[in-house]
């Protein structure tokens, strides 16, 4: 069965709802200092004839996103690229090593996706994103608006976190990975191919019991039956709507990892992944109980599930875990290696 469908653009996302995780946000917005993490990033389609472009264009120092917002190519030191990307992802105030470790990913994702011909599909950018919305990355101007009075504060301090580690690469067999990462998962992350349609030996889900710590980690939301069979026909996943809705949901079968991976609605199979995007949940791990014609989704953890969690980033880093000790727990047979 094939899994949702792969994407090239950072807003292509498996989230959904367009503001921030946690603190009463939705992954996708971006965050900033005093939010919770954000972008879930998606998965890459390849396109390996347009990969040397890609590859000379990072020898020569220079990044390129496609700002989908401001409609124009930034050309960026890798520097200035992972600044932008962490002040749309983690709150500044987190701690040195998680805002250390999302840059690394967030680099090292836009690498891989470049030498997969992201440029082709991105308007020259390796990857899109939207700056206006502080979506996967801020320019200087937006996170001068967005940050105010402290904005140079925090420009100082995310340059001096990420200063020493600009040249650092997530790589698996001396490339960049596609350190894909999300907000928050149900405590075990997800394998790549149970959410998109390729395995890949570093993203076959791990341990993150600290996720469970989250603030955020459960999340209850209420669809009327009426509108429940809308959303669901609406997003073409077939289904018989007809008669008492308490015979709406049948069997449901669940990954290793605890997500979704299918259940009956109106008597047809529909993958975990698809529920989650026309009903907008926070994430493939649910469980749905009725009380008359409302059915409740109760959803653990935020995001896809694929790679990094960003909380559970923060929580290791908390107990004294380097920004290498995080990135090895989430992205198993990974190396740290230098630009270069």
């Amino acid at each position: 069965m094939r899994k949702t469908a792969l994407c090239m653009s950072v807003f292509s996302l498996l989230v959904l709802l367009t503001p921030l995780v946690g603190l009463g946000l939705a992954p996708g917005e971006g965050s900033g200092a005093g939010q919770e993490p954000a972008v879930s990033s998606p998965w890459p389609e390849a396109s390996p004839a347009s990969s040397q472009p890609a590859q000379e264009e990072a020898a020569q120092g220079m990044v390129y996103l496609w700002d989908e917002g401001q409609g124009r190519l930034l050309e960026l030191t890798p520097l200035e690229y992972m600044v932008g990307a962490v002040a749309s992802e983690m709150p500044v105030a987190w701690p040195d090593e998680a805002l250390r470790a999302q840059g690394i990913a967030s680099h090292s994702y836009l690498l891989y996706q470049g030498m997969q011909g992201g440029a082709e599909a991105n308007n020259g950018g390796w990857i899109t994103v939207n700056s206006s919305l502080r979506q996967g990355y801020m320019t200087r101007e937006v996170m001068a608006s967005y940050w105010g009075d402290a904005f140079e504060e925090n420009l100082a301090r995310l340059q001096e976190v990420l200063a020493p580690v600009e040249h650092t690469l997530l790589t698996w067999e001396d490339e960049p990975a596609a350190a894909c990462y999300h907000a928050i998962s149900c405590g075990v992350t997800e394998a790549s191919q149970n959410v998109w349609d390729e395995a890949l030996p570093y993203l076959q889900g791990v341990d993150s019991a600290l996720d469970l710590t989250s603030p955020d980690y459960e999340a209850q939301v209420v669809y009327s039956a009426t509108e429940l069979k809308a959303l669901l026909e609406g997003a073409g996943l077939g289904g018989d709507f007809s008669g008492d809705c308490s015979g709406w949901a049948g069997a449901v079968s669940y990954t290793p990892a605890g997500y979704v991976d299918t259940m009956e609605w109106g008597g047809t199979a529909m993958e975990g992944t698809a529920i989650r995007s026309a009903l907008g949940l926070r994430s493939a791990c649910f469980s749905v109980s009725l009380e008359g014609e409302d059915f409740t989704f109760t959803t653990k953890g935020y995001g896809h599930g694929v790679g990094m969690s960003q909380y559970g980033a923060k929580a290791m880093a908390l107990t004294g875990k380097s920004y290498g000790e995080i990135l090895e727990t989430y992205y198993p047979g990974t190396s740290l290696q230098e630009e270069g």
